[in-house]
């Protein structure tokens, strides 16, 4: 597996673990300590199994790749909940985020181009 492919791996868990976040964000609404209550908040356990299987690809990646080039990669998590938020919950992004948004990638590249 070349080193592109883990990264996309790795970008990819990144967006599956994000839409976890998200319904877990939904859920929480709804949320109480009642086990059955819990059973049966869909979104409580959807956002769980997504953060569950967002492991997967980091997984088969980090079997192939260095984890210290692949693991910056898993703080672009913040960018898609960034992301998500904005467009499904309505949250505005201050440009403070913004700037966060675009140092995260600005330091996941130099660490990616310092591995090259």
């Amino acid at each position: 597996m070349s080193t592109t492919s883990a990264i996309g791996l790795v970008i990819l868990g990144t967006l599956i673990g994000s839409w976890g976040a998200l319904l877990f964000k939904k859920a929480s609404v709804d949320f109480s300590f009642n086990p059955i209550k819990i059973i049966k908040n869909w979104k409580l356990m959807l956002g769980g199994f997504l953060y569950f299987v967002s492991t997967i690809p980091f997984l088969i990646a980090v079997k192939y790749g260095e984890l210290s080039l692949l693991y910056p990669f898993v703080s672009i998590s913040y960018i898609w909940v960034a992301l998500l938020s904005m467009f499904f919950l309505k949250e505005k992004l201050n440009r403070w985020t913004w700037t966060g948004i675009f140092l995260i990638i600005a330091g996941v590249c130099l660490i990616g181009f310092g591995k090259s």
